[in-house]
């Protein structure tokens, strides 16, 4: 299951993030410190899965942009990385490709296309995020 989903800067600023899980404000900020500073760490010839304490992070660089997503252990690597590559896609078809600024000046329409980018990839999460017709 996806834990968390977050866009980062180069310089490690959180750009966007999404939890699935109820985590207290404060201890976002050291997750994500923490978290961004373990993926911005590695070069380029470094697989893009890392062990992070009792989960792990699937992340991919896309420009100045980082996609960083917290699965627990049952989750299928490839599966969430080829989600964030099809997430960016979407991306790039709605804002004519896609950089920094769109990311940091339209929050709103990212949650929204996130929602319905990892619903429709059968990633529904919370009944409360995701209804299904079926």
């Amino acid at each position: 299951m996806i834990k968390f989903f977050l866009m980062v800067n180069k310089q490690g600023q959180t750009r966007l993030s999404r939890y699935y899980e109820h985590v207290e404000i404060n201890k976002r900020t050291v997750l994500e410190a923490e978290v961004i500073k373990n993926c911005l760490s590695r070069s380029k010839d470094e697989c893009s899965f890392v062990e992070y304490k009792d989960f792990k992070l699937v992340y991919r660089q896309y420009a100045a942009l980082f996609i960083v997503v917290g699965i627990d252990q049952t989750e299928n690597e490839m599966a969430v990385y080829e989600l964030i590559h099809n997430f960016v896609e979407v991306l790039d078809k709605y804002f004519s490709r896609v950089s920094e600024l769109d990311v940091s000046f339209s929050v709103s329409e990212i949650h929204l296309l996130s929602l319905f980018g990892v619903c429709s990839s059968s990633y529904c999460l919370h009944s409360t995020d995701c209804h299904s017709s079926q």
